[in-house]
């Protein structure tokens, strides 16, 4: 299967605000802009959308908030981000960064809805994990 795209949607009751929150800490750029939805955009051509939970395009029964979801964002400078996100008293920060075994250094911020985002740069491995790469 050939694919033009794919991001994810999050699914919200504040459009504005949430879309505002990834603008703001992350650089996104909105694409497309309505009340019930907002298409975001980033310099590397990342895309992410916020959706209202309510809206009729949504099956019935599906209609809830996003929560609880993990997006992984991949930077170049995990250390420079964290510290300025750190300084930002609207970023809470869930998961303070460190170096793990896996082959990741970063840290986690909670997003609107209680989504978090973790933000990471791939470092080498420790020999443990070096035969799970492909």
């Amino acid at each position: 299967m050939i694919k033009d795209s794919f991001y994810p949607v999050l699914l919200t009751k504040d459009v504005q605000g949430d879309s505002r929150f990834y603008e703001e800490k992350l650089g996104f750029k909105p694409t497309f802009t309505s009340d019930w939805y907002i298409s975001l955009i980033d310099e590397s051509n990342n895309e992410l959308a916020i959706l209202d939970y309510s809206h009729e395009t949504i099956p019935a029964g599906y209609g809830t908030i996003s929560k609880g979801i993990i997006l992984n964002v991949e930077v170049k400078d995990v250390d420079g981000l964290y510290a300025k996100l750190s300084e930002d008293n609207a970023v809470n920060i869930l998961l303070d960064i460190r170096s793990e075994d896996f082959g990741q250094r970063h840290f986690i911020i909670e997003a609107p809805n209680k989504n978090m985002i973790d933000i990471i740069t791939n470092i080498q491995s420790s020999e443990i994990f070096k035969n799970n790469y492909e």
